[in-house]
């Protein structure tokens, strides 16, 4: 997810509650309206959100009638986990018009985020000692730069509307966001649960206005992943347990970012040396390959997230945690949880003595869920309590 912070994960399973970045209201009211019909208004938007960075938008309308009940079946099997919030909300989340009063449309738009310079995510994968991190956070936290381009986009249609209310969202309120873009015709929903794009694979944010103009619709595309189960096969916890459901209590990115206490101990093994989030559902995915770069310099690699070792990241105290990640998606876990998953991934390491002294000198950090996980790192390692 939310935190996909996961970006377009799932539009009804990883979508962040975050009131820091809650969406906008803009109320657009235009003092001198020009005179354009709704399918001349819709082309400009088009242009509009090519010029502010987007790769594509669609437009739908707020009929999600089939969605809602795969969200319910979904919540009702208690796949959510801890996400409270994803059932706090209700029907909100599958109706745009309840949550937004006087909804019509929504404008879906998508962006690149795959930055071009990150080392090969198999090749980090594959080097125990070290760290993988999610490829949409290695960059500054997407939310404020899309947020950003969304208002824009917002105020040039506000020139060109006589009147009209809107709302913006980043993955920030009960959006069902793949869902949404699906319907806007901008890929469809992959078998794990991702959007896919027959020309951009699935490695982009997604992002919403909600309108209410009668702008015209754009065409649902149908699925082409076939009888494909790459994504399925290769989740290394087994969260993908039939094509299109995930159960966000295995998945590895609900684990690392999204719960907030202690990681299954019988589940830790299975995660490897990620630390945050995890992509190999989407690595395997046959559409990937056409996946474009980003060409944002803000989900450029900061800090050399793409290939860090365990050991130096564990080495962070919470002051050099919060100045070199401020900014970051990753901000959002806090140093706590940041401690407790690298532990995990030290545990999953080589044996090694310089591990076992790494670890060693977090055995009485202050917070009891760093020790726990310490201590079981300890023992994997072969550690002498």
């Amino acid at each position: 997810m939310q935190s996909q912070t996961f970006s377009q994960r799932i539009g009804c399973i990883f979508i962040s509650e975050d009131k820091g970045d809650s969406a906008i209201i803009v109320v657009m009211q235009n003092i001198n309206p020009q005179s354009e019909s709704h399918e001349e208004l819709a082309a400009n938007i088009r242009t509009w959100a090519h010029e502010l960075g987007f790769q594509a938008v669609g437009i739908a309308d707020t009929n999600l009638a089939e969605a809602e009940t795969g969200l319910m079946n979904w919540l009702a099997q208690g796949f959510h986990g801890q996400m409270d919030y994803m059932a706090k909300h209700g029907a909100k989340r599958s109706r745009p018009a309840e949550l937004v009063k006087g909804t019509l449309r929504v404008i879906s738009l998508r962006m690149n985020y795959l930055p071009p310079e990150a080392k090969d995510s198999w090749e980090v994968l594959h080097e125990g000692e070290s760290a993988y991190i999610s490829r949409y956070a290695l960059g500054r936290d997407y939310h404020k730069l899309i947020r950003k381009r969304l208002s824009q986009l917002a105020k040039r249609i506000r020139i060109a509307a006589a009147k009209f209310e809107g709302r913006i969202f980043v993955d920030s309120a009960p959006v069902m966001e793949v869902a949404l873009a699906s319907k806007a015709g901008l890929g469809w929903r992959g078998k794990h649960t991702l959007l896919l794009s027959q020309d951009a694979g699935s490695w982009f944010f997604l992002g919403e206005i909600y309108v209410s103009l009668p702008l015209p619709v754009d065409r649902q595309e149908r699925e082409h992943c076939g009888s494909c189960t790459r994504c399925i096969d290769i989740c290394p916890t087994q969260a993908i347990i039939a094509p299109y459901q995930l159960d966000a209590r295995r998945c590895i990115s609900y684990l690392t970012i999204e719960l907030k206490g202690s990681i299954p101990v019988a589940l830790r093994p299975l995660i490897g040396n990620r630390i945050y989030g995890c992509d190999d559902c989407q690595l395997v995915c046959p559409w990937n390959r056409f996946a474009k770069m980003t060409v944002e310099q803000d989900f450029s690699v900061r800090n050399g997230l793409d290939d860090v070792s365990l050991m130096e990241l564990f080495a962070w105290e919470e002051s050099e945690f919060s100045a070199r990640l401020s900014g970051s998606a990753i901000y959002r876990i806090g140093h706590e949880q940041w401690l407790r998953n690298i532990a995990v991934a030290m545990g999953n390491a080589p044996k090694s003595a310089m591990f076992v002294a790494a670890l060693k000198t977090r055995e009485n950090h202050a917070s009891e869920l760093v020790r726990e996980h310490v201590s079981w790192a300890l023992s994997c390692q072969g550690a002498q309590p």
